[in-house]
């Protein structure tokens, strides 16, 4: 299975943070899956970064070195990630959410026959059946 770790994912494996729950951690450690990043996250860990380097000491480029180092697999963003936006819907009700590397994530996840581990409450209100809560 391929699986695309949203950013706070890709943190806590690469720090072996215990808040990891132990289905993202079962999945991540799981062999014969493939585990992806998006650019889409050192992008946004450089933005987080430049704001706020008292809270947020990794850089972009730390991050994407150490996704390499851990062997994960680099997803860059393409042409068919940036149309599939225009197809995620949300649950009916559901409050807006503008977050562009969310919303990237997704739609790489789901252009791109991946599944994205998340348990960021505002993604798992999407409809796409490529999200997995962990």
């Amino acid at each position: 299975m391929k699986l695309l770790l949203d950013t706070h994912i890709l943190l806590c494996a690469l720090t072996d943070d215990e808040r990891l729950s132990p289905k993202a951690r079962l999945l991540i450690e799981d062999e014969g899956n493939d585990i992806y990043y998006s650019i889409v996250s050192p992008w946004e860990i450089e933005l987080k970064h430049l704001r706020h380097p008292d809270q947020m000491r990794l850089t972009g480029e730390d991050l994407d070195f150490f996704g390499e180092d851990a062997g994960y697999l680099r997803l860059p963003i393409q042409i068919h990630h940036i149309s599939a936006l225009r197809n995620l819907r949300r649950e009916e009700g559901s409050p807006k959410h503008q977050d562009p590397f969310d919303r990237m994530l997704i739609a790489q996840a789901a252009s791109s026959s991946m599944f994205l581990l998340t348990h960021d409450e505002r993604i798992l209100q999407y409809t796409d059946p490529h999200i997995i809560s962990v």
